[in-house]
Formats: structure tokens, C-alpha cells, sequence
């Protein structure tokens, strides 16, 4: 960590400002703490998340856990972007337990990242680990490098999608997931 905070305290100086000011005396610890923290995702094992958690079920029905939250950090400028991730899959014999999935979501998005690959991850992490007939990911987030640089667009937001399984060949099954959606919302 001690490294890391060296390099923020360079980059406060290259900015103009003096890191020896009362106010930014411990920022580049802080600065760094934060960092290691945001980016603590490197440090788990999606996979083996998922595989702590699957069970024997006999149902067949789509299993929906919507409105995830995350934060993350883009890799383009690494500023952040957050937003809410909705999962669904069909289980085909096993389930998993809940909370894996927003253990799951949270170990991709804390990464250097971007929205669309973020969304793959998950679909991908899922139908590898998890026994199904199929998954799909949907995230809505809103992205600082589009609101507060660049083209400063306040109101804008992006959505990715990912699906595969039956999701991919029953257009039936996209429209129900996103029906169950909007339920109670």
C-alpha cells in the first residue's frame, strides 16, 4: 500500500497541488486504501464463489434476482460507474444461493472494467458453473466519464445485455424476464 500512496502523492504534486498541505497530509493513504479496496475483485475467484453455493433443485422455472447494485471503476479513465444488475437463469437440476449472485456481480465489477464486458462476465461465469438451461444479465448503469468529462452528459445511462440458452432461442422467455422485471417496481 505504502507504494501505491507514494504514487498518488506524485500525482497530487504533478497536478499543482502540494501534498504536504493540511488537507492532503494522509489523502495518498487514503487515496490508496480506497483503491485496493475498489479494485478488490482481483483478488476473488468468481468461479469458486459460484461453486460454494449449489444446490440440488428440482424446479425448472425462471429464477430471477433483480436490482444488484454495483460500483465500479472504467477502465478508460478510471472514473466510476454504477448502477443495478439483474440476473435470471432456468436451473436444470441445481440451483445456487442467492446471495452468490451479488457476490459474483461484485467480484467483476471491482475491476478496472467496462459496462459490456462486466455483463458477459456474468452471463459466461453462470452457465459455466451453474448447471442450466439458460442465463441473461441485464445492467442499467451510469457512467461519471460520460457526465462529468467528455461530452457531459448528465441524464444518460447504458444497458447491456447478455443471454444464451434458451434465452437465446425462445424470444418468449427474453420478454418474460423482463415482464418479471418490472413486477412490483
Amino acid at each position: 500500500m505504502a507504494e501505491i500512496a507514494a504514487h498518488y502523492r506524485e500525482i497530487l504534486r504533478l497536478i499543482g497541488e502540494d501534498p504536504d498541505r493540511e488537507g492532503l497530509i494522509k489523502t495518498p493513504e487514503r487515496a490508496a486504501k480506497a483503491i485496493i479496496d475498489i479494485t478488490s475483485g482481483y483478488a476473488s475467484s468468481p468461479i469458486d464463489i459460484a461453486r460454494k453455493a449449489i444446490f440440488e433443485h428440482a424446479g425448472s422455472n425462471i429464477v430471477i434476482v433483480k436490482d444488484i447494485e454495483f460500483y465500479s471503476m472504467c477502465e478508460h479513465h478510471i472514473l466510476p460507474f454504477f448502477g443495478r444488475v439483474s440476473v435470471g437463469y432456468i436451473p436444470d437440476g441445481k440451483m445456487i444461493g442467492l446471495s452468490k449472485l451479488a457476490r459474483i456481480v461484485d467480484s467483476f465489477a471491482r475491476r478496472l472494467q467496462v459496462q459490456e464486458r462486466l455483463t458477459s462476465q456474468v452471463c459466461s461465469l453462470l452457465n459455466e458453473a451453474l448447471p442450466n438451461k439458460g442465463v441473461i444479465v441485464a445492467c442499467d448503469a451510469e457512467h461519471l466519464c460520460m457526465k462529468m468529462r467528455g461530452v457531459e452528459k448528465q441524464d444518460s445511462s447504458t444497458v447491456t445485455l447478455d443471454y444464451c440458452g434458451d434465452f437465446e432461442t425462445n424470444p418468449s422467455l427474453r420478454e418474460e424476464f423482463f415482464r418479471l422485471l418490472r413486477m412490483n417496481s
